[in-house]
């Protein structure tokens, strides 16, 4: 018998649980932004407010309101995400590995437009980012959660140093969360066929052409 050759698996690029658990993250983030800004606005941690335009609920009780509301939205999202990122074996295969070295390599590629844009492959700035984003959003879950039960979770509001500096921590978390979106979406618009695979799930890549340099 002639020995069986195994042909390379193809996939799209984005499969359809990762473009489903985006775009309504994009809805649920907007939602706790606005609705959180509302929130700041009734005690500032800053010498600044928000534009009462840019937040969700009209006054505080609006305002906190949409933002547990909102809240169970994420969190579902948040774990069906990571319980299929991790049994679907994407957040190794995407996110990993990478190196202080590749980092600064791709970093140097992209400020000198230099950095090639492979379909499906993920560069090391890509991975820093997508791994940096979802330590942050473990950061605003735990720290959101002593804020909004600072007696029930009083375990975790000693472990953030008081429940004043839990919600500098969630600030702070928050605003490296709008960092990386302003940074996505400003490579999506210098690659815009990113965005179309995001929508349609992009054509069909071969497992080996995925494989990490």
């Amino acid at each position: 018998m002639k020995p069986q050759l195994s042909l390379p698996r193809k996939r799209r690029i984005h499969s359809w649980p990762v473009r489903i658990c985006h775009w309504i993250n994009v809805l649920a983030m907007i939602g706790m932004v606005m609705s959180g800004w509302g929130i700041y606005n009734a005690d500032p941690l800053f010498a600044f407010t928000f534009p009462q335009n840019t937040t969700l609920g009209g006054w505080l009780g609006g305002n906190i309101a949409w933002h547990l509301a909102v809240m169970w939205l994420l969190a579902a999202n948040a774990l069906l995400y990571l319980v299929w990122g991790i049994f679907s074996d994407h957040f190794r295969r995407d996110f990993f590995p990478f190196s202080p070295r590749s980092v600064w390599r791709d970093t140097v590629r992209a400020l000198t437009f230099r950095l090639p844009h492979k379909p499906g492959q993920y560069n090391a700035v890509q991975k820093l980012m997508y791994s940096g984003v979802l330590l942050l959003g473990a950061l605003l879950v735990l720290s959101g959660l002593s804020i909004w039960k600072p007696v029930q979770f009083s375990g975790l509001v000693w472990l953030f140093g008081g429940f004043d500096i839990a919600r500098y921590v969630h600030f702070f978390a928050m605003s490296g969360v709008l960092l990386f979106v302003i940074i996505h979406v400003l490579m999506v618009l210098l690659v815009p066929e990113t965005f179309v695979a995001m929508l349609t799930g992009g054509k069909k890549i071969s497992t080996e052409d995925h494989a990490d340099e």
